[in-house]
This record gives C-alpha cells, sequence and structure tokens, in this order.
C-alpha cells in the first residue's frame, strides 16, 4: 500500500485547509486554544452536507461572534443573545433553536473548565486534574477507568441535536474534530490535544473514505457506515500508517474527492 502513503504526503499539505472546514482551525491563533477549539467544534458539528452550502453558515458565526464579543468563548459566555432564535432551520435539518442548544453546552462547559479541551482531560483522565490523588498516567487502551474520548464528547452534550451520539455509528463529525485536535506534526490539523495518544484515534468514514476503501480491498463490499467499519478501516490504515492510523484519512479522502 505505498500508493496511500504517496497520496497522504499528496493531500496533507496546508492548501487542503483552503476549501475544507478545517479552515477554522486557525480562525483564531492556537495562543487562544480555548477560542480555538469552540471555533473548531461549531465548525466540525456544522460539516456536512455541501461545502459551498456549509462554510458560509460556519464563517457567519463567526463573524457575529467577532464582532458582537470579540471572540467566539466572550460570545458564547454571553449568552450567544443577538444570534436569532426560532424553529426555522439555519442549515439543513437543524434549526436556530438547535444551534442556541449547542452554543448553551458549550457555554456550560467553559463556566465549568475554562475550555472544552480541559473539561474532556477531566474526564478522560482525571489523575491529571490539579489535586489528583492518582500517580496514574495516561496509557493505551480505553478501560474501566478511562472512557473512550470519541463518547466522552458525544455524552458531554446531552441535550444538543446536531451532536453525533449513536454508540454504534460512525461519528464522522465527532470523529473529524478529535483528528483536528489530537494529531500531532500536521500541516492540516492542530495537536493541541497532546494529552490523548493519536495512535487511539479512529477514522472519519465519510461517503468518499468508505467508498475508497471498498475500492482498495481494504472493507468488505458490503461494508456500511458504522463504528464497527471505521474501527477495520482503522486497523488497516494501522499497518500502513504506524502509530497514526488517521493518516490514511487524506490520502482516501483527497483519492475519492480527486475521482469524484
Amino acid at each position: 500500500m505505498d500508493n496511500l502513503v504517496f497520496l497522504a504526503n499528496k493531500y496533507e499539505v496546508p492548501s487542503f485547509c483552503h476549501t475544507d472546514p478545517c479552515q477554522f482551525l486557525r480562525w483564531y491563533p492556537v495562543s487562544q486554544i480555548a477560542d480555538v477549539e469552540c471555533c473548531s467544534f461549531i465548525a466540525a458539528m456544522l460539516a456536512f452536507g455541501n461545502r459551498k452550502q456549509f462554510i458560509p453558515k460556519i464563517q457567519s458565526i463567526m463573524e457575529m461572534a467577532d464582532k458582537t464579543s470579540g471572540s467566539i468563548t466572550k460570545w458564547l459566555l454571553a449568552g450567544s443573545s443577538n444570534f436569532p432564535w426560532g424553529e426555522k432551520k439555519f442549515y439543513r435539518f437543524y434549526s436556530y433553536d438547535d444551534m442556541h442548544c449547542l452554543f448553551n453546552e458549550l457555554a456550560e462547559i467553559l463556566k465549568e473548565s475554562g475550555s472544552l479541551g480541559e473539561y474532556l482531560k477531566g474526564k478522560v483522565f482525571p489523575c491529571l486534574q490539579p489535586g489528583a490523588q492518582s500517580s496514574a498516567t495516561p496509557s493505551s487502551g480505553d478501560t474501566p477507568q478511562r472512557p473512550n474520548l470519541a463518547q466522552t464528547l458525544s455524552d458531554s452534550f446531552p441535550k444538543s441535536a446536531i451532536v453525533p451520539k449513536g454508540k454504534n455509528s460512525a461519528n464522522k463529525r465527532v470523529h473529524m474534530f478529535l483528528r483536528w485536535m489530537v494529531r500531532q506534526n500536521s500541516p492540516v490539523d492542530l495537536g493541541i490535544w497532546n494529552w490523548y495518544p493519536q495512535s487511539e484515534l479512529l477514522i472519519p468514514l465519510d461517503v468518499h473514505v468508505m467508498q475508497e476503501g471498498i475500492r482498495l480491498g481494504l472493507l468488505p463490499k458490503n461494508a456500511t457506515a458504522s463504528k464497527k467499519t471505521a474501527e477495520i478501516l482503522t486497523k488497516k490504515m494501522a499497518e500502513i500508517f504506524p502509530g497514526d492510523p488517521v493518516r490514511g484519512d487524506f490520502a482516501l479522502f483527497g483519492l475519492g474527492v480527486d475521482e469524484n
């Protein structure tokens, strides 16, 4: 599968961000980590369907937040009050009220922990929190003491319809966001959550990635978009990209987009 390494090298470049929702990773300087996380998370949750439709929607939120409060976190903590309310759809099947629910839950997390990353780190690695009594350190593999990061993220937004929650679903947008936050030394992904091992990420399973996975024989022909399928593909990618399996996302996604 040397061709997949070649393709990853071809597509994982700074210009990948020009038309991808990952462009919002750098809306704020990385020194404003809480703003970066919230901006990126909102972008990931809206990143489905037609890019020409959802990218302007994401941008409109960020511009409104900056104009009103100076940053997305300040805007969220102020109640995002100038964002319209109502059952009218903001994007696809999510209404303005649905967006407010997401904003409100993000604001509660900010109030509790200061940032989304710190909140999740406290849930997944409580031993790393100030005052923790345990001397344990992060290790590979989920254990009863070590919750799954993707599931913890989904569970942190119990009221938000826009945050995927299916325990057996691929939950592509959740895993894409985690790729953005966790992967190190990438010209695309930020890698600001260095407290979580990138070897444990699951590949974001979108239609292009799945089609190419099937075409290349990495997935069975009858594969469906599920967590199990994402796990199978990630395991195959780990053989090609040891320690960084979701790098294969760039190869398969880029190839699929080019062919379409």
